[in-house]
């Protein structure tokens, strides 16, 4: 047999492993105690729903860069759907007895190949309990691989050394198995997520997704501001300073396609000479940012994007939508291995409300000092959120852009007019 038709034989050994010939199909649990405590923790009036659970699976896919080209990635998905990439997880009604079978989920087919970049987008509120379940399901394309997952929850305060993903501390997950994660959501804000196995490698690969924490001050009584009534905010601000309308969490990405085809192909990686051409918004290059097609409202659409596979594996569109008077909160993140991004908005100013998930006060305090701030622009390195609104009273309707300031980011490698950029439309 030939090495190349061996190599393609290699996937399909590998998924009759994780099958079994003749056998039943896996199984993957998890674990999803009820809110039995009697104590509303989340401020909306209900004593027993503080307890969300949410499972997702780690393997491998592929995702579509700007100027077209796919490139192999390791990747999260939502497990046990229904789920549609691009949705936010933000956790099920607790079922002790809930499973998730690998293969069962028909807009999901078995996370076999169905890596999502970025990662499913975490969403709660402060308050909650969330118990968060991976399970490591493989590398169909690099069966040689028995990599462990972990998730790592940057920057937040874990209530235990054993939930921060950080091998070296905490427990990595084989292929096959699974580990139930505890977050007790007592601090609001923007923060990210990843896994912390071979970081660089993982990281690189597409391994990393938004994760944000409403306050708690959402579910209390609505603040006027300047003549209009908010029941939205960053923060718990107590004044509605960081009131919003309009929300879109922007996290900063960028592929190496010579890194990812050398882990597609099993060739030594290049780590000294990384050097990242796709620079991307949410897991997108300009003009695919703006692009909200959908396999559900657009089945069959040419200008879908679906990777090689036939998977919408890219569903976090970065179009930003607002009337001409609203208060728009960018939930800005970076995640890149590799390099530093400023990011502008030339048009519409930005105004900092908070850094590092802490509300821009003197030490994070919502009755400190104001240390809000009005620019332009904002540089981000890899672990760094900042929060900024964008205030389009006054703004005329029109579409407006956010992007990088490097000529060099705004390609998709060598396609010019695309990479780190999306457009604000105010109507």
């Amino acid at each position: 047999m030939s090495c190349k038709r061996f190599l393609t034989v290699l996937p399909l050994i590998a998924l009759l492993l994780l099958v079994g010939v003749g056998s039943s199909q896996a199984v993957y649990r998890q674990q999803c105690p009820p809110d039995t405590d009697g104590v509303d923790t989340d401020g909306d009036g209900i004593v027993d729903n503080d307890n969300i659970c949410v499972q997702i699976g780690g393997g491998d896919g592929y995702a579509v860069m700007g100027d077209g080209r796919h490139l192999y990635t390791f990747g999260f998905s939502a497990f046990g759907g229904p789920y549609t990439p691009g949705d936010v997880v933000s956790g099920t009604a607790p079922d002790p007895a809930d499973a998730g079978n690998m293969w069962s989920d028909a807009t999901n087919p078995g996370l076999v190949l169905g890596a999502n970049f970025p990662a499913p987008t975490m969403h709660f509120r402060q308050g909650q309990k969330v118990f968060l379940t991976l399970h490591n399901v493989g590398m169909l394309i690099r069966p040689d691989l028995f990599d462990p997952h972990t998730v790592h929850y940057h920057g937040f305060p874990n209530v235990a050394s054993v939930f921060d993903g950080l091998p070296d501390s905490a427990i990595a997950i084989n292929m096959g198995s699974s580990m139930t994660y505890f977050y007790n959501l007592v601090e609001p804000g923007t923060y990210m997520y990843h896994c912390h196995v071979e970081a660089t490698e993982h990281m690189q690969m597409g391994m990393l997704g938004n994760f944000y924490v409403d306050p708690i001050q959402d579910n209390g009584p609505p603040i006027t501001v300047n003549g209009k009534t908010y029941n939205k905010f960053a923060y718990n601000d107590i004044d509605g300073e960081t009131s919003y309308d309009v929300m879109m969490p922007l996290q900063i990405h960028s592929f190496d396609p010579v890194f990812h085809t050398e882990d597609e192909t099993v060739q030594p990686l290049s780590f000294s000479t990384m050097r990242d051409v796709y620079p991307m918004f949410n897991g997108r290059g300009y003009p695919d940012t703006v692009n909200e097609l959908t396999p559900a409202a657009n089945p069959g659409d040419p200008d879908l994007i679906l990777n090689k596979e036939g998977h919408f594996a890219q569903g976090m569109p970065s179009l930003i939508k607002a009337t001409s008077g609203d208060r728009v909160l960018l939930r800005l993140s970076s995640l890149s291995t590799t390099e530093h991004f400023t990011v502008i908005s030339p048009s519409i100013p930005m105004k900092v409300v908070g850094n590092g998930a802490q509300i821009m006060r003197t030490n994070g305090d919502p009755t400190g000092t104001d240390l809000f701030y009005m620019t332009n622009s904002i540089r981000l390195g890899g672990g760094e959120a900042t929060d900024v609104i964008l205030d389009t009273t006054g703004v005329a309707p029109g579409t407006y852009f956010v992007y990088s300031r490097n000529l060099e980011q705004l390609s998709n490698n060598q396609e010019d007019f695309g990479g780190m950029m999306t457009e604000i439309i105010i109507q």
